[in-house]
């Protein structure tokens, strides 16, 4: 208890010093700009009535309200199956963690499904998460997509429990096209521009943070997917009217990743009242709003290139893969539920419960060489103790889907992304307050499998009253 972890820290896959960076660039929503509670219940709400209104869904599907507790960022989808599911990073399904609609799938339908427990490389999903060119697989990464999952969870709970049949590839494109169009029908825009105190979060922290790193005279950036007049009048409300005046450039409808891979595309300048500019753009102006655009042409024209360059979003794919693996940037992940789930591992029970589900697992690799009857029940005692505690470990993140970031035993496929695609990651942007420009990060040296001994490996001295003690007890 004495090593607590600190929720407000910033955590690094890949050693890094902030002074050798000269520019910071931003995403918008869940970077810039945190979102309450309500955001998601309007987009579940809105989508939920454009399937009802539009593709002639059942209206009673309306009975459905939207649960924050049910789904996790990360899952994958299964489209033609319709099951939600969480993945380790060597692509096993974690068993107890499948879903068709709101009702968990036994662990042996999953198994006779899969025939096992693990995903083929061909049925997962592309590069950014998608499903297509044959994958089956749908990732959700995004922040926004969690009302996305939970719609579709609830209108194949309605269609299994009315005996209805369907098509699973249908619905999926249709919830998904009823999402989308809660964002490109200005749905959500609307309304949070509308009542923008319900809806913002934090906006203290963001300025806070802008102006740390303006009085430090670093160069700033903006390239969201949103549209000029929303990121305006959320950006006045976070900052102030004068809020252009702290970023060197401000690129809004980027549509990312498509942003950072087409070559052709021009920018587009646009004015004060949100209208397009015909003008051929020959260089990105302080104070102006561009549209469009691609990342070529940015770098040609700002030629901010390489590892000076510091980016953060909250999207591991759209925002941050594209960007490592191809221009050299460093890159920065905002992962809101850190803070949630560092405060329940620094909780006493949580502790207690890890220590001793590590020891069992120590003593069950330690004793299974005893093949005596006696020793083997006191082993299948220890094994059905063992999942009964994992079981207790994964609700005390979400009772359906467990952590973010771990399986049983292994990583996540969504952490196994975010280790790639993110040199650092934190719970928020305001976790930069706590550090110097100048500070480095390094990532700790945790040990690899073969550099541990096993526990088999422990002298006799210690390993044999383990045995004694527990047949005792």
């Amino acid at each position: 208890m004495s090593n607590l972890l600190n929720p407000d820290a910033i955590f690094s896959n890949n050693e890094m010093s902030l002074s050798d960076i000269e520019i910071y660039g931003f995403d918008y929503d869940y970077t810039l700009v945190f979102y309450s509670k309500h955001l998601h219940t309007l987009i579940f709400n809105a989508a939920r009535d454009l399937l009802i209104n539009e593709h002639r869904y059942p209206v009673e599907i309306r009975k459905y309200e939207y649960d924050p507790n049910f789904a996790i960022r990360g899952l994958h989808y299964d489209v033609q199956r319709a099951v939600l599911m969480k993945i380790d990073a060597f692509h096993y399904i974690q068993l107890g963690t499948v879903y068709r609609g709101l009702s968990v799938v036994p662990d042996e339908e999953v198994i006779e499904m899969y025939e096992g427990s693990h995903v083929p490389l061909e049925q997962m999903s592309d590069f950014y998460g998608k499903s297509s060119h044959g994958n089956t697989m749908k990732q959700f990464m995004d922040i926004f997509s969690l009302p996305e999952m939970t719609l579709l969870s609830c209108v194949n709970e309605y269609f299994l429990k009315n005996n209805i049949d369907y098509e699973p590839v249908h619905l999926y494109k249709d919830v998904k096209d009823s999402i989308r169009d809660v964002h490109t029908k200005g749905i959500m825009y609307r309304a949070i521009e509308a009542d923008i105190e319900k809806y913002i979060c934090y906006p203290e922290q963001t300025r806070a943070v802008l102006a740390k790193l303006a009085d430090h005279g670093k160069k700033m950036f903006l390239i969201t997917n949103s549209p000029s007049s929303f990121v305006d009048k959320g950006m006045r409300y976070i900052v102030g009217k004068d809020w252009r005046d702290l970023f060197d450039v401000v690129i809004v409808q980027a549509e990312k990743p498509n942003f950072f891979n087409d070559k052709r595309r021009p920018f587009r300048k646009v004015n004060e009242k949100g209208v397009l500019l015909w003008d051929k753009i020959y260089k990105l102006q302080k104070g102006q709003i561009y549209k469009q655009g691609n990342l070529y042409e940015f770098l040609k024209l700002t030629g901010w290139r390489g590892s000076k360059v510091l980016y953060f979003g909250d999207h591991i794919y759209s925002d941050l893969a594209d960007l490592t693996l191809k221009h050299g940037w460093r890159t920065g992940a905002i992962i809101p539920e850190l803070r949630s789930e560092l405060r329940i591992m620094n909780t006493e029970q949580y502790i207690q419960t890890m220590t001793w589900l590590q020891t069992l697992t120590g003593l069950l690799e330690q004793m299974q060489v005893h093949r005596d009857a006696e020793s083997q029940l006191v082993l299948q005692e220890w094994k059905k103790e063992r999942k009964e505690m994992r079981e207790m470990t994964k609700g005390s993140f979400n009772t359906q889907f467990g952590s973010l970031f771990r399986t049983d035993q292994n990583p996540t496929y969504f952490l196994r992304r975010l280790s790639r695609f993110a040199d650092i990651y934190m719970a928020s942007l305001s976790c930069l307050l706590s550090y110097d420009v100048s500070h480095t990060f390094y990532p700790r040296r945790t040990p690899l499998q073969h550099e541990l001994p096993a526990w088999s490996d422990r002298p006799p001295a210690t390993r044999l009253p383990l045995l004694q003690e527990a047949q005792a007890k």
